[in-house]
């Protein structure tokens, strides 16, 4: 699901910016970025996202403002500066040169400027930061829910769909399979007229294939792995995963519905329109899973 959640803290060093960010993926996509000065509480940050994101493509970013007296990254090598100056003034005597000192040209001298380096930040530092990593987990979680609620009540409404789509199969086919015996016998009747063939026999193979077509277990599989989705949908908690194998099994039972309905006229066409519904219907709840935990 996608959510974004912002922290603000001040600390006695200086000021905590944390923004996290996540949108839909299939597992835990962790993208971490922190000051170099906080590489040491990185592996911390990391644990506390686990435990309370279990699923989609998550940006971490911390900017650090310092308070406690470094103001800038770099500072001026004066030293390096003075002998600069120094041997200027010095081929201007040497050589009877005229001319002024350009500091555009000095500051660009190799090592002109050095970086500071900013005071390590001790243990007791982890402590602030992961609280700060929480605040906004839970503030992005609690977004998250929002949408998941939405995205729940549509998974809801699209497997009842599913379920009365099933139903409506299963009425039709008591009176397909009559009407497949009967169409079966003529064609069979007259492709074999003349032969020596017993009516009986006949009929057998009548019969065998005419359960070969019989979709009332598929059906019935359809609708309870609907029944076990609205129940898993509902119960809630990290449900992402189950809900993509029940969707498979779904889509299963679907496919070979259709598999099954070819040769039954008209009742086999509508039959047909049904299970594609029904296959649309899952195909719209597995693009909402994926943004479910």
């Amino acid at each position: 699901m996608t959510g974004f959640a912002q922290v603000r803290k001040s600390l006695r060093e200086g000021e905590i910016v944390l923004s996290v960010k996540s949108v839909n993926h299939r597992g835990l996509d962790m993208h971490v970025h922190l000051p170099p000065e906080m590489d040491a509480f990185e592996s911390a940050v990391r644990k506390s996202i686990k435990s309370r994101v279990a699923r989609g493509h998550l940006q971490l970013n911390v900017n650090w403002n310092r308070t406690d007296g470094l103001r800038s990254d770099s500072s001026l090598n004066r030293p390096l500066l003075e002998a600069y100056l120094a041997a200027f003034q010095q081929a201007q005597r040497e050589f009877q040169l005229g001319g002024t000192p350009d500091l555009n040209v000095a500051f660009r001298v190799p090592g002109m400027f050095r970086a500071e380096v900013p005071p390590e930040l001790g243990e007791a530092f982890e402590a602030p930061l992961v609280a700060c990593v929480e605040e906004a987990l839970d503030t992005l979680n609690r977004f998250r829910a929002r949408e998941g609620g939405e995205i729940a009540a549509e998974i809801l409404e699209r497997s009842q769909a599913i379920r009365q789509t099933a139903g409506r199969i299963e009425e039709i086919r008591s009176g397909a399979l009559p009407a497949f015996q009967r169409r079966l016998q003529e064609r069979l009747a007259e492709l074999l007229r003349g032969s020596s063939v017993e009516a009986q026999r006949l009929a057998q193979e009548a019969a065998l294939l005419a359960d070969r077509s019989d979709i009332s277990e598929e059906v019935i599989r359809l609708k309870t792995h609907a029944g076990e989705l609205e129940q898993l949908v509902r119960k809630g908690g990290e449900i992402g995963k189950k809900l993509d194998f029940l969707l498979q099994e779904m889509n299963r039972e679907t496919n070979t519905i259709l598999s099954k309905t070819g040769g039954l006229g008209d009742l086999g066409l509508t039959i047909t329109e049904l299970a594609l519904a029904a296959k649309s219907e899952i195909d719209k709840i597995r693009e909402q899973s994926l943004n479910l935990e």
